[in-house]
């Protein structure tokens, strides 16, 4: 049986979504236990011109919902980079979720091959299908869960490697 690429898009940035959900619980969690304020961990950055945590959630979901709806041709639906507090943020995770499951297995399997051009002030950059996948979507989606995952670490949010390759899933 061959990977499809609806199996390696789609279900995956569904999945790590649900993860980053996750770590997010564990830090509510977490913020509670030490009496400590959810803008901590909102407002953390690892410095050096690094975006600080909202905005690393707001990245992987824009880097789902993008990557989602350039393998299908569809449109991404707009989200405003207006979160600042963690049930802002946990809504923006459900609301790209929910986006990448109306997009059907049929709209991406088979446009391994279809071109995709991304504009930047600048710069083009021009792939095709799975190339787009797997050179600039996902590692860039990856990129910023990675960090999202790290900042609340160096926060002392008690995260482990399961939490972020099982999510929710992880045993207590």
């Amino acid at each position: 049986m061959s990977l499809s690429l609806y199996d390696a898009s789609i279900a995956v940035y569904i999945r790590m979504l649900g993860n980053l959900s996750h770590f997010m619980n564990k830090a509510e969690t977490y913020a509670t236990d030490q009496k400590a304020p959810l803008s901590t961990f909102v407002e953390a950055s690892l410095g050096h011109g690094m975006a600080n945590f909202a905005r690393q959630i707001q990245l992987a979901s824009d880097g789902a919902k993008s990557g989602g709806a350039r393998l299908a041709g569809v449109e991404p639906p707009p989200m405003p980079d207006t979160e600042t507090t963690f049930p802002e943020l946990k809504e923006r995770i459900a609301k790209t979720i929910a986006f990448l499951e109306t997009i059907d297995r049929k709209q991406v399997d088979g446009q391994e091959e279809r071109a995709i051009v991304l504009t930047f002030p600048g710069r083009t950059m021009e792939f095709i299908g799975q190339t787009f996948l797997l050179t600039f979507s996902m590692p860039n989606f990856l990129f910023h869960v990675t960090t999202a995952y790290a900042l609340l670490r160096n926060q002392g949010v008690p995260l482990g490697k399961m939490d972020f390759l099982a999510g929710a899933q992880t045993a207590a």
